[in-house]
């Protein structure tokens, strides 16, 4: 049974690389390119290039992931797994076929015409004769919706981003400097390449708005809606919090015994962790339980175990 089980899951961690691969190369060749964004990453590079040195996307992006595995293994180890190989192939393969037969043709925009009508808000679509009246903001949220997605269901797959975030794992190796801050370094030189390549202030703008709800939406496809919290309650009248846990939030909990700062009293501290609705119950009605308690609450951005998300098999 825990054999089938493991092969099911397998075959959706699957499912979800490929899905996420292809939405990121449609995320990428249809909303981002047209528009001359680089919302990070070897991609958001590759579509610089693509339009100032016309060459697939494709080609631009793998001529930089092949190296960057090679070297980030050789440096950082083995550590980037076959999930992510793969969906450095799959992304590789989807992007070559869309720009192909799709070319790169914006969905998104006000209207389409032709060389001969400019208007000053116009803007050529990369190797084409034809302009198209754009429309910035509602883009740039439909492309940071379908990178969320995408990449939250790679993440999800167990497999990672790889390309330009080796770059970052690296100079964290020998800097020690914060990954999170490395990422955020690397990506917007990357984003300001749009500043450079094509003198338009409002590129990178537009460009770090979508790396903004792109990492919304991948937290929201990784970790789920539901948003938990963590809370302390320190209280003389326990048992009768502790009943209210157990009977009407049907939670369980771990009592804790320490000593105040100030007087060195015993204190009784009982540790919850709650989802929001649980959480709102027990504020409105702990003031009736015990008045004097002092509550610390606290956001949680994972929770597992019995009751709650389960444990990774792996």
């Amino acid at each position: 049974m825990e054999k089938k089980n493991n092969v099911k899951e397998q075959i959706i961690a699957y499912l979800l690389l490929i899905i996420g691969s292809f939405l990121f190369a449609v995320g990428d060749v249809m909303f981002v390119n047209p528009y001359l964004l680089a919302p990070g990453g070897t991609y958001g590079l590759s579509n610089v290039l693509n339009t100032v040195w016309p060459w697939k996307i494709s080609y631009y992006a793998i001529c930089m992931d092949i190296p960057l595995l090679l070297i980030g293994t050789w440096i950082l180890g083995p550590k980037f797994g076959f999930k992510t190989i793969l969906s450095t192939i799959l992304i590789f393969a989807f992007t070559w076929v869309i720009e192909t037969f799709w070319g790169y043709n914006p969905v998104i925009h006000e209207s389409i015409v032709d060389a001969t009508n400019q208007l000053p808000n116009m803007v050529q679509i990369p190797h084409s004769e034809m302009f198209f009246i754009p429309d910035y903001f509602l883009n740039t949220v439909v492309a940071g919706i379908i990178y969320g997605i995408a990449i939250g269901l790679i993440f999800k797959s167990g497999a990672t981003s790889g390309g330009s975030d080796i770059i970052s794992m690296i100079i964290h190796k020998y800097t020690k400097i914060s990954l999170g801050t490395l990422v955020m370094i690397v990506d917007s030189v990357i984003t300001l390449t749009t500043l450079i390549a094509f003198k338009q202030i409002r590129l990178p703008i537009y460009s770090i708005i979508l790396i903004y709800i792109e990492g919304k939406i991948i937290d929201l496809i990784v970790d789920g809606l539901k948003s938990y919290k963590t809370v302390y309650i320190v209280t003389n009248n326990v048992e009768a919090v502790r009943q209210y846990i157990l009977n009407d939030l049907h939670r369980g909990g771990t009592l804790f015994v320490g000593k105040g700062l100030y007087g060195g009293a015993e204190r009784n501290m009982i540790y919850v962790s709650l989802d929001r609705s649980n959480l709102i119950k027990l504020k409105n009605d702990l003031h009736n339980i015990d008045p004097a308690a002092f509550v610390n609450i606290i956001d949680s951005s994972e929770i597992m175990g019995q009751g709650f998300k389960a444990l990774p098999t792996e």
